[in-house]
């Protein structure tokens, strides 16, 4: 039913002016257009991100979203940690910790939250 359309992530916050400093400045998210004071949307390859004010911003306690890097998600968490992106650090079994990427046999994972408290992660390989 659903298997060939595209799903479109979507995210509560606050604030969305600082939302869009986030999203579109510190993870360098193109900005695809919006609607009022309300949503902003945003083009990340080929999937759309939905950025909307909402009260319940910031209660979700599992990963909101998920960006797939490959082999470059040391590059890509250098440049956030530049950035000043805080990242969490978990204990997770099967998972040890090098700097700020939790490491297995076959996967790699960094997650971080945005500025309301969502959890973001991106993945490599």
């Amino acid at each position: 039913m659903l298997s060939n359309n595209d799903a479109i992530a979507t995210i509560a916050v606050h604030d969305l002016e600082r939302a869009h400093a986030f999203y579109g400045g510190t993870l360098g998210l193109q900005e695809n257009g919006r609607e009022g004071n309300e949503v902003i949307t945003y083009l990340s390859g080929s999937s759309q991100i939905n950025v909307y004010r909402s009260d319940y911003a910031g209660t979700n306690k599992a990963t909101a979203m998920s960006w797939a890097v490959g082999d470059e998600i040391e590059e890509i968490v250098a440049a956030l940690d530049a950035k000043g992106v805080p990242f969490e650090h978990y204990q997770m079994p099967g998972l040890q910790l090098k700097g700020h990427i939790h490491a297995g046999e076959s996967m790699k994972i960094a997650w971080f939250k945005d500025p309301d408290g969502n959890i973001l992660s991106i993945i490599g390989d």
